[in-house]
């Protein structure tokens, strides 16, 4: 076995969804990595920059099915695990399934839901299974979480509990496209290649069927890590907790996805190693939503991007 099927993927998927979302190669990588390492993200923007455009279009080029759910204060845990129906004709119960039986799910807005629905969709993140009236259901092999929340818009809104948070492998930050690239989605509104119809038009092709992405998942673990890598990363997951400013740092699960997401972003750069700069690419997208600041330095200004980066010049790289 080796990885040359994985890379050959990640890239033919990284072009086909490039095709529709405009400008945001760094978001569709890191999508990517979260799907390939069987893994779920957190998606934070405005509205308006795609968001649910890029997990649709992921689906479809990975050959998987798609579900949405617009989270509300007043949505409850069956409303998207499902629940049991008596059936009449059968003099049974049946069980009606909710919007999480499937592969990639966008969860719009999700702290905009209570406590006990983000307590079923932690179960179905962590398991991979929900349980509706003490029965326990599997949900699909390729099930994925990409969870939006809005920057700027808090009223009205639950935070994420940190256990929650940790869940997600990465944070995929989605600004506004550079001039040239709105000014190119301007050109295509209206008009044939505008994004929504060429996905509707099949112009994007999907490059492997859901199946497949297991093997391609053992593939990963094939990617090489030298040892002295894996304690230079160590030192940075563990850096975090020794920071003057951060007053909850990345825990052992941040290390464990840090490992993953440099070994993916290896394989989507057509590598069959782990560099330092793979483990820098993605400490910031892997940490940034696990770190928790001393009121005292936020107050001051200081940010957790910032934190990240002292870190990563603090910390030697191995030679």
């Amino acid at each position: 076995m080796n990885t040359e099927k994985l890379k050959e993927v990640l890239a033919q998927a990284r072009h086909e969804t490039g095709k529709v979302i405009i400008g945001q190669n760094d978001v569709i990588e890191r999508a990517l990595i979260a799907i390939i390492t069987g893994n779920h993200a957190l998606v934070e923007g405005v509205p308006g920059v795609a968001k649910t455009l890029l997990v649709r279009t992921l689906a479809h080029v990975l050959g998987c099915e798609f579900a949405r759910i617009q989270f509300t204060p007043d949505l409850m845990p069956a409303d998207i695990t499902g629940t049991n129906v008596f059936n009449l004709q059968r003099n049974e119960f049946s069980l009606i399934k909710g919007p999480i039986f499937t592969s990639f799910l966008l969860a719009d807005e999700i702290n905009r839901a209570p406590a006990k629905t983000q307590s079923a969709l932690l179960q179905a993140m962590q398991e991979r299974c929900v349980t509706i009236d003490r029965d326990t259901h599997p949900l699909p092999a390729n099930f994925t979480v990409f969870a939006t929340q809005n920057p700027i818009e808090y009223e009205g809104t639950y935070p994420l509990p940190e256990a929650q948070k940790d869940r997600f492998m990465l944070k995929i930050t989605m600004a506004a496209p550079g001039r040239e690239d709105e000014l190119m989605l301007a050109k295509r509104t209206m008009t044939e290649e505008a994004p929504e119809r060429l996905l509707a038009a099949g112009v994007v092709k999907p490059v492997i069927q859901a199946a497949e992405l297991a093997a391609l998942r053992e593939q990963l673990g094939l990617i090489v890590l030298r040892d002295e890598l894996t304690g230079y990363l160590v030192d940075i997951v563990r850096a975090t907790r020794a920071h003057e400013s951060v007053l909850v740092g990345g825990g052992p699960r941040a290390t464990q996805s840090l490992i993953m997401a440099a070994r993916a972003y290896a394989a989507m750069n057509g590598r069959d190693f782990v560099t330092p700069d793979d483990i820098k690419a993605m400490a910031q997208p892997v940490l940034e939503h696990r770190l928790i600041l001393r009121p005292e330095f936020e107050i001051e200004g200081l940010t957790v991007v910032e934190v990240i980066q002292q870190i990563l010049q603090q910390i030697a790289v191995p030679r």
